[in-house]
């Protein structure tokens, strides 16, 4: 199913429909080896969150961050998209909302997606979350995502000197083979934040993109606030 919104994902400048200028981050490759790649809040859902279905292989993660500044001088810049670029052979052409495997498309007022409680997204190998993690019986918190020391989960994002202030590309605790997380802080925070794929003319997949709703048009630029908006999935 098309996606109801305009998608910004990956545009640099300040491109048509949206009043925030945008910057594009690289954020390191996210190895996918079983082609099933995960979109979650790692810090409460990890191993838990949508599946969508990509060619097996290794992809750049990129993240798009608006600048929602009255200046727009760079003063206020929050996440606007976390992006697995599986291709930027040819140009997007369609927007899909994404189902997960095995789920019924969305109705035409309903869509799938990721909640977020912890301010946090993420990207991850879905076969790598379940064997390259420990045991759930563990305390993943304490033990991994802020664990004291400079390689846990929230060190990693609070360093500006990895990648980005608020994102970081973390491998795994039973890695045997570079198996990784790519995260990044979502925009305003908690919330359902919707799936997407882009796709080419020929229908080939080129990317999945957790939108989070911090670029495009608002209300001030035209949008109906009566108009009912689709209903997040699992919120």
């Amino acid at each position: 199913m098309s996606y109801f919104r305009p998608l910004f994902a990956l545009c640099s400048g300040t491109p048509d429909g949206t009043p925030y200028p945008q910057t594009v981050h690289d954020l390191g490759v996210l190895h996918v080896p079983s082609g099933r790649v995960e979109a979650s809040d790692p810090y409460v859902t990890l191993g838990d969150g949508l599946v969508a279905t990509v060619p097996p292989g290794s992809y750049p993660v990129r993240v798009t961050v608006a600048d929602v500044s009255d200046a727009r001088d760079g003063s206020h810049p929050r996440e606007a998209y976390l992006s697995l670029v599986v291709s930027d052979a040819a140009p997007v052409a369609d927007v899909r909302l994404v189902s997960p495997d095995g789920a019924e498309p969305p109705t035409a007022d309903e869509f799938y997606g990721v909640g977020v409680d912890a301010g946090t997204v993420a990207l991850a190998d879905a076969g790598a979350v379940i064997t390259c993690m420990p045991p759930r019986d563990g305390d993943w918190y304490e033990d991994i995502f802020d664990n004291g020391t400079e390689q846990s989960w929230f060190a990693l994002q609070d360093d500006p000197d990895h990648y980005r202030n608020g994102c970081a590309n973390v491998t795994l605790p039973l890695a045997t083979a570079g198996e990784n997380v790519v995260l990044s802080h979502s925009g305003w925070g908690d919330g359902f934040y919707p799936v997407v794929s882009t796709h080419a003319a020929d229908g080939t997949l080129l990317g999945v993109h957790i939108d989070l709703l911090v670029a495009g048009p608002d209300h001030e630029d035209g949008q109906d606030e009566d108009e009912e908006a689709p209903v997040a999935v699992g919120a």
